[in-house]
């Protein structure tokens, strides 16, 4: 009982040394030690990773997650050390209403069947999406929160440990200085052969805790300076990381743009409900029209047997690649540029494209028409 008393009040007037010592420091009314420049740049940067991690750290949490309650319930978890549950990402509920909703309407209908293609490819939109939010969490996240809670915070604690062994060096230059103040002036005002040999000890005292103050201050640091030089380690990591989450962000829209492809060459293949629609709102009974027979008994177009109009050709930049689907089709390459134009009774989601002595349909949605 009684060391943890002379502990506690030993601590306690530890701390209030360096509570005076700090606010005489801030008061201007006692001289501070100076850390050197070399340590100082080292802190300075550390702080700046420190402050840049955690910011880029929130920000990816955001763009993996954008639902805030979904990130608050995902920490609560790990914080129990329980295995959060496997969530449904916003594309994959979409493919499921689409996909309940084409079996309302009816699966053999345009819009149903339109419904089952686009929903079955929103589902696997979204299971791309699952994955990199899996392998961008190990890659990215993982790396830099182990920074944050573990190396950051052994560093921050020794800069502490540094400050408060700071303060105890700069108490004792202050009381070395008092002590020796004391003994010159006592040495004027009395015989030098009978200055009080108390202000001796005294000043012997505060030269023997100065230097055990300034052994235990240069130890702190050395320790603390290679903790910080670490942070270059630390920045290496970090960029491998970084090379990791953007090759893992290149698959993602890779693979979403290859499902949007296939996608829309489905879409380009179902039946065309809209000129459907068109053609038997014009057909009467006993009109001519009625004497051609059904829309899908018609002669197919050829495109072979089209001619260029003599004006209406545009050029047309290509976006993306396109592989075409049939012998009435034309592949694209992205970026380069073609001739296209209409023809009487094509559908208006297609255009005829022409490159050299080559032609074919072409998609609208993958060219940029240029004037």
């Amino acid at each position: 009982m009684d060391f943890n008393v002379k502990k506690l009040a030993s601590g306690a007037g530890l701390f209030f040394t360096r509570a005076v010592q700090y606010t005489e420091e801030k008061l201007g009314q006692a001289e501070k030690t100076e850390l050197d420049a070399h340590l100082e740049n080292l802190m300075s940067r550390a702080d700046c990773t420190k402050n840049w991690t955690e910011k880029i750290y929130r920000q990816t949490e955001v763009l993996l997650q954008p639902n805030p309650s979904a990130r608050i319930e995902e920490f609560l978890y790990e914080k129990f050390d329980m295995k959060a549950p496997s969530r449904v990402t916003n594309a994959e509920l979409l493919g499921l209403y689409m996909e309940g909703a084409a079996q309302e309407f009816g699966a053999a209908t345009p819009y149903g069947s339109t419904l089952l293609k686009v929903g079955e490819c929103e589902k696997r939109l979204g299971a791309v999406e699952k994955e990199f939010i899996q392998t961008s969490a190990i890659s990215l996240l993982t790396p830099l929160r182990n920074f944050l809670e573990g190396d950051w915070r052994t560093i921050s604690k020794e800069r502490r440990l540094l400050e408060n062994l700071r303060l105890d060096l700069d108490a004792c230059k202050a009381r070395l200085k008092k002590a020796k103040l004391a003994e010159a002036k006592t040495a004027v005002s009395v015989s030098v052969s009978h200055i009080p040999s108390l202000w001796t000890e005294e000043v012997e005292k505060a030269e023997q805790d100065l230097r055990l103050a300034q052994t235990e201050f240069d130890r702190q640091a050395e320790v603390t300076r290679l903790l910080l030089e670490g942070i270059s380690s630390t920045h290496i990591n970090h960029l491998r990381c970084l090379h990791e989450f953007v090759e893992a962000q290149a698959a993602y829209y890779k693979h979403c743009h290859l499902h949007m492809q296939e996608l829309q060459r489905d879409l380009g293949r179902l039946p065309d409900a809209f000129a459907l629609n068109s053609l038997h709102s014009v057909v009467t009974p006993g009109s001519a029209a009625e004497d051609i027979g059904s829309p899908l008994e018609a002669e197919p177009l050829k495109i072979e047997e089209v001619q260029a109009p003599a004006t209406g050709t545009r050029k047309a930049k290509v976006l993306y690649d396109y592989d075409a689907a049939d012998s009435s089709e034309l592949s694209l390459l992205a970026d380069e540029l073609i001739t296209v134009y209409t023809v009487p009774g094509m559908d208006s989601d297609w255009l005829v494209g022409e490159r050299g002595n080559q032609k074919g349909k072409v998609p609208v949605t993958y060219l940029e028409l240029l004037s």
